[in-house]
């Protein structure tokens, strides 16, 4: 089940508020933990025995942890805490990539390659592992107190706005909101419209640019094609002129940013409507002027715990030599383009970024400085483009070879007028990601976003709202749901 689908905005949401609402105060955490336990089993029900044992394990182990007094047995038990969590990411999301690179070795070596059965991946399963990382290890910092209740601990995990694709949520921000929690009318009603908001990214921005992405290059994920779709993609590729290469690639940014952009919204005014108080996401990436500042700006949650639980504990940047520390910056964009998905071309994009992020403490940083804001923008949003083939050519050759067509300068005319709901969407999403270069942008943002309304602004927010979801709804019925594209990672 996902945010954008009929059976969620027609079935299970009006369902689940009318309950909860109804539901005495002290029992609403029941309902929610309810409803986000069948959430997630009506997408993946072959897993949720698993996720359930796993996360009941985590808990009392955890609790065992905090009594024990011996350091030895404190830090076993993390360990095992934290190898049930990344145990079940690493069969699960990496087994089958891993069989099959030693399979190629094999085959290299001339030896018979191994059989196994290929394995499903449960969606969501980054976001809650790391979910229960963050609350093992914090709570063996002594960063926050161990939960008392299993309950508050599933429901910390499950919790169904943010389950699929984050927020990654630390316990310790929300820790007394899951025990007490207060959501006014006000709080409903703007919970409402940003949901409503990342409903129309999503739907009516994301999913219409992705759509002529696929027509493109090809559906994004490999896994599932023949050998002979492969080929096809390859074919097409190869054939591309540089103005479609450069419309796809750009639609593509456009659209990875307005549908994750659009599910952390939706999550967020879930969680409003409900009274918690998610962190922010994301904010304005494609305004940065360097790739540090964008990684600051994309992914918030899931950049703050790269930096608190991998560049940390590897020294940061308090390390001996210059060299160790930009290796370890190196490493964590490494490893975050490995988490972004289990293929080689996903450890080239993470690999590249470090290479930026490096070179912006280097010399790139001095250099946007100098040249000024916006062609500093401009730079940093042309790294991102190019990088961003690696990230949806889920094959490295394939990539190299898109990249070459970009820059193989063999322009053809584009005809607007044939596709005029893809380039007004276009116009929308870069009006939309570049406004806030203005102080109107920035102004406008901050009414919507982060102001309290009056009575007036309320009326008028409810009916764009209204009008906004049912337009939503009939844009799905029209054209049929599509799956966030972080559902996957």
């Amino acid at each position: 089940m996902v945010f954008s689908s009929n059976i969620f905005l027609i079935y299970f949401l009006p369902i689940f508020l009318a309950a909860y609402f109804l539901t005495p105060k002290k029992w609403r955490n029941f309902t929610l933990l309810f409803a986000s336990i069948l959430f997630y089993a009506f997408g993946a029900p072959e897993f949720i025995i698993q996720l359930l044992v796993s996360i009941v394990a985590n808990f009392y182990l955890v609790r065992w942890m905090v009594k024990t007094e011996n350091q030895l047995t404190k830090k076993i038990l993390c360990g095992i805490s934290i190898a049930i969590s990344i145990g079940l990411l690493f069969y699960y999301k990496y087994g089958n990539f891993t069989m099959q690179n030693i399979n190629y070795v094999l085959g290299w070596i001339h030896v018979e390659p191994m059989k196994w059965v290929k394995i499903l991946l449960p969606i969501g399963i980054s976001f809650f592992s790391f979910q229960s990382v963050t609350y093992t290890l914090d709570t063996y910092r002594n960063v926050n107190e161990p939960m008392q209740k299993l309950t508050d601990y599933m429901l910390y995990i499950v919790m169904f706005p943010q389950l699929i694709a984050g927020p990654i949520i630390r316990y310790c921000d929300i820790a007394d909101q899951i025990r007490d929690r207060q959501a006014d009318y006000a709080d409903r009603l703007q919970g409402f419209y940003r949901f409503v908001l990342g409903l129309a990214k999503k739907v009516l921005i994301a999913d219409v640019i992705g759509f002529q992405v696929d027509k493109i290059l090809g559906p994004s994920n490999y896994d599932v094609l023949t050998s002979q779709q492969l080929a096809d993609i390859a074919t097409k590729i190869a054939n591309i002129d540089s103005s479609m290469a450069w419309i796809a690639i750009l639609a593509f940014t456009f659209q990875i940013y307005f549908d994750f952009a659009g599910y952390s919204d939706m999550a967020i005014g879930l969680g409003r409507m409900m009274g918690f108080k998610f962190p922010e996401n994301f904010d304005n990436p494609y305004v940065s002027t360097t790739i540090s500042e964008f990684w600051r700006r994309w992914h918030q949650t899931f950049s703050v715990f790269i930096k608190n639980y991998l560049y940390f504990p590897l020294g940061g940047s308090r390390v001996k030599t210059e060299g160790r520390k930009y290796f370890n910056l190196w490493f964590c964009f490494l490893m975050s383009g490995l988490w972004h998905g289990a293929a080689w071309n996903f450890v080239v994009y993470g690999a590249l970024q470090g290479i930026f992020i490096c070179a912006d403490k280097l010399f790139l940083r001095k250099f946007n400085e100098r040249i000024g804001k916006i062609p500093a923008v401009i730079c940093t949003f042309a790294i991102i483009v190019l990088t961003r083939c690696f990230f949806r050519i889920e094959r490295i050759d394939l990539s190299w070879l898109f990249i070459k067509r970009l820059f193989a300068f063999e322009f053809t005319p584009v005809h607007f007028a044939d596709n005029p709901h893809f380039f007004t969407m276009m116009i929308v999403a870069a009006f939309f990601s570049f406004i806030t270069l203005t102080k109107f942008g920035l102004r406008w943002q901050d009414k919507v976003y982060f102001t309290q309304y009056n009575r007036q602004q309320h009326i008028i927010a409810f009916v764009l709202s209204v009008f906004g979801f049912f337009f939503c709804l009939g844009a799905l019925n029209a054209t049929g749901f599509s799956p966030f594209i972080y559902f996957r990672f």
